[in-house]
């Protein structure tokens, strides 16, 4: 391969044209002309394009492809195959190239070492990492200020912040990356006090320096107050410090905190929306993250893996099919990224919306599918009634060794219990332990008092939640007298309730449950001494909502709520239909 001129460097305009490219498309017509023009066969321009589809794209299969057709690769294109194989998530290929790379006589340089370190961080390889720092260290890069930097992140990474801090204080020459890296691993490494102490010696800070205080006591340890102490003391606030207190308070709840600024941002990112969207949908508010999802298209702000999973995830829990199959659509014209992760979300979008038929279109579509792919598969499945296709499912992972792990056997035993698979699902909880080793969790011994409960077997439930290995939670006893309620057992559910009292879980809703077994079975003294009982302790029975999708928009209705626009037209319907009930007897 030959030597690039300076003509070349500075005046190409394919070159030129490489580096103003935005999408790979236009990369792939450039490549063509290079290959054409016989230009790929200068080093300077080869290097140019696999670092343009590395930084920009991190299309590893493509990067690949080139990289083979270079005949002579010299450290910087070889730097660019670590860094690319780093940035992909394939950590493991990154150091079985940079082991090629040594087998071939290249040595690696000061830029190779802290690619090669954050591989070995990034697969938590403390091994690797130091027989890494071995070799740095022969050939003179030891005191290197990149790979001592590198070094430092990859203790950190690996659970190690005393090694990373031994690297740390032996080195003379630190820089402010130096003190960032040390202290992002304290962060990471959730030893906030250390990262305090380290934070006030330092002689000089940045915005980064406060963003990484404000990440460790926001979204590490939950402490927003102190985050919030620290964010308002920076001097000067950037979009990084202003997501990092985003993400603060949206992780503990305190979602209106966070919008509040967000609102204030005159600059926001795709990150700063992302935050806000999966706030909202981790914390019950699914319809203002689907505004907020299309208030950012309307913006003209290319959405992220994290948006879109929060808006299908928002589209699951208020059952907007419409709106779902047009954000899956927008994906698909857009060419966004479709990952396992996506379409899992999309598959747990279509079942929880009842399109069974699109569910397993997505999932038969995936060229890649993971162990909560299978779960929400199989859970879906059962939650609408197909609880033998969900078994089948199952059985369609034991044929293909999928490994199982209790994930799996969460969601199997989910969907015995939505379908009563009584027998197939105890047959699968002692199959548990016995054949693929797992053991079982509070949940699913949940998930069996579920479905015994449901079945009836109330007796049976009761002796499942004695004779555990671990002590019930509240959950399990408020499952087993939910079943009470549906098989109209009095008596346990009395005992249940008293249980509940001594574990101090007696809230509103386990009391309007009792008042209404009592009512089913035509106990109304005993009713009114519930609801008397509520009165006296101020307990409020939760207000009830429902969503429906009418035309595309989402439209909740709150219980003794009389303030929609639409409060006339909807009294005459709920008369009309009673109306109706009446009539037909």
């Amino acid at each position: 391969m030959s030597q690039s001129s300076p003509k070349l460097q500075l005046k190409n305009p394919f070159l030129s044209l490489l580096q103003k490219s935005q999408t790979l498309l236009q990369v792939l017509q450039i490549h063509a002309q290079l290959i054409t023009t016989n230009l790929i066969s200068d080093a300077f321009a080869a290097s140019r394009l696999l670092d343009t589809i590395v930084s920009k794209f991190s299309n590893v299969n493509y990067a690949e492809l080139v990289f083979a057709q270079i005949h002579q690769p010299n450290s910087f294109i070889c730097n660019t195959m670590v860094k690319c194989y780093t940035k992909g998530s394939t950590p493991e290929r990154a150091l079985r190239f940079y082991a090629e790379m040594r087998r071939k006589g290249l040595l690696g340089d000061n830029y190779t070492y802290p690619f090669v370190l954050k591989a070995c961080g990034a697969m938590c390889g403390l091994l690797e990492g130091k027989l890494v720092q071995g070799e740095a260290t022969k050939r003179g890069f030891g005191s290197d200020v990149f790979v001592v930097n590198g070094l430092i992140s990859m203790y950190c990474r690996c659970g190690e912040p005393g090694y990373a801090r031994v690297a740390f204080d032996g080195f003379s020459e630190k820089d402010l990356v130096s003190w960032n890296s040390m202290l992002a691993g304290y962060v990471g490494c959730e030893e906030m006090e250390k990262a305090h102490n380290l934070f006030d010696e330092m002689p000089e800070s940045d915005v980064v320096s406060w963003s990484i205080m404000i990440d460790g006591y926001g979204k590490k340890m939950c402490d927003v107050k102190r985050a919030r102490a620290f964010f308002d003391c920076i001097p000067t606030k950037d979009l990084v410090s202003r997501n990092s207190m985003i993400n603060g308070y949206a992780k503990v709840g305190e979602v209106e905190a966070a919008r509040e600024i967000f609102d204030k941002m005159l600059q926001k990112n795709v990150i700063s929306w992302s935050i806000m969207i999966d706030g909202y949908v981790r914390h019950g508010d699914s319809k203002e993250a689907l505004n907020l999802f299309r208030q950012m298209l309307c913006q003209g702000i290319k959405p992220d893996r994290i948006s879109v999973v929060g808006a299908v995830s928002a589209c699951s829990q208020l059952g907007a099919l419409d709106q779902g199959r047009w954000i899956h659509l927008y994906m698909k014209r857009n060419r966004l990224l479709l990952d396992v992760v996506v379409q899992t979300a999309l598959v747990d979008m279509y079942l929880k919306c009842g399109s069974l038929d699109e569910a397993c279109r997505v999932f038969n579509c995936m060229p890649e599918r993971n162990v909560v792919t299978w779960s929400v598969m199989i859970v879906g499945l059962g939650m609408n009634g197909y609880g033998k296709e969900a078994l089948e499912c199952f059985a369609r992972m034991e044929k293909e060794r999928i490994p199982m792990d209790d994930l799996i056997f969460l969601g199997v035993l989910m969907a015995c219990s939505h379908a009563n698979l009584v027998t197939e699902g105890l047959s699968i909880f002692n199959q548990m332990r016995e054949a693929y080793g797992v053991e079982p969790k509070l949940e699913h011994y949940g998930c069996l008092v579920d479905l015994l409960g449901r079945a009836g077997q109330l007796d049976e439930a009761q002796n499942i939640i004695q004779s555990m290995p671990m002590k019930p939670n509240a959950a399990l006893w408020g499952s087993l007298l939910l079943a009470c309620r549906i098989h109209r057992n009095v008596d346990l559910a009395e005992i249940l309730v008293e249980m509940l009292a001594e574990l101090k879980a007696d809230d509103s809703g386990v009391y309007v449950l009792m008042s209404n077994i009592y009512a089913d079975v035509g106990m109304w003294e005993s009713m009114l001494k519930i609801r008397k009982l509520m009165k006296e302790r101020k307990l409020k029975k939760e207000t009830g909502r429902s969503v429906i999708e009418v035309d595309g928009n989402v439209e909740e209705f709150i219980s003794g709520e009389w303030s929609h626009i639409l409060r006339e037209e909807i009294e005459l319907v709920i008369w009309s239909l009673a109306k109706m009930s009446i009539l037909a007897g």
